[in-house]
């Protein structure tokens, strides 16, 4: 069956989830490395292949940058984390639809990881580019007597984004990856184009969603209101 196949890799490690974990998630970083690598082998002046590719996807990265902070010099300067992420999540969600292998992005280890990396940054963005005083004030609001309320719902905001980012993430890819499991169930020899098309499909939009968010969330502790 289609659906022993698609734990083949799972089950030649253990069935330990540890080292299955382990083993995708190595898997998916060499996979990135060669592909960075040969994308930058033999730099041209006129891309192709895989230079082309990934040359429009960086573009692609400094458009939302540039949408959801309003520069496009801010966009290029968090290029390389956002584009990264990307890189990794959108590795990490079709892994699952490839027969033997399994989404690390359905771990919430690697999607907490993920989370903490962009929270922490950018708090330390906003200290750095605002001053601490500052930065904190912002929490504040910017009614005085209001300040404890405001203060409160702003440390919950930041830490449900803990939770929605990483949730978020695990959540869907958790879900495709069961939904392609019980279609490989139910109908081996039908099911590979359109859930594919569709988990195709959820992989690139989960990405998109977590870079725009992780933009949007540097925009926040960076772009000082002049007013």
């Amino acid at each position: 069956m289609l659906k022993d196949i698609f734990l083949f890799a799972g089950s030649l490690i253990s069935y330990n989830h540890t080292f299955i974990y382990l083993f995708h998630l190595f898997l998916s970083v060499g996979l990135i490395v060669w592909i960075a690598r040969s994308a930058t082998k033999s730099i041209q002046l006129v891309p192709h292949g895989t230079q082309n590719i990934l040359e429009a996807y960086l573009q692609g990265v400094l458009i939302i940058g540039r949408d959801a902070m309003g520069s496009m010099e801010l966009s290029r300067k968090y290029l390389p984390l956002i584009a990264t992420l990307g890189f990794v999540i959108f590795t990490g969600n079709v892994m699952g639809m490839i027969p033997g292998f399994e989404s690390i992005t359905a771990s919430l280890n690697l999607t907490l990881a993920l989370t903490l990396c962009v929270i922490i940054y950018y708090h330390y963005e906003g200290v750095k580019t605002q001053g601490a005083i500052n930065y904190i004030k912002h929490f504040a609001g910017p009614v005085a007597f209001l300040a404890p309320l405001m203060f409160f719902i702003e440390i919950v905001s930041h830490l449900s984004r803990v939770v929605s980012l990483s949730f978020r993430l695990f959540g869907n890819i958790k879900g495709d990856d069961l939904f392609l499991l019980v279609m490989l169930t139910l109908a081996p020899w039908f099911v590979p184009m359109v859930p594919y098309a569709l988990l195709t499909f959820m992989a690139l939009l989960q990405t998109f969603i977590f870079m725009t968010l992780s933009y949007v969330y540097l925009a926040g502790a960076v772009v000082v209101d002049e007013h």
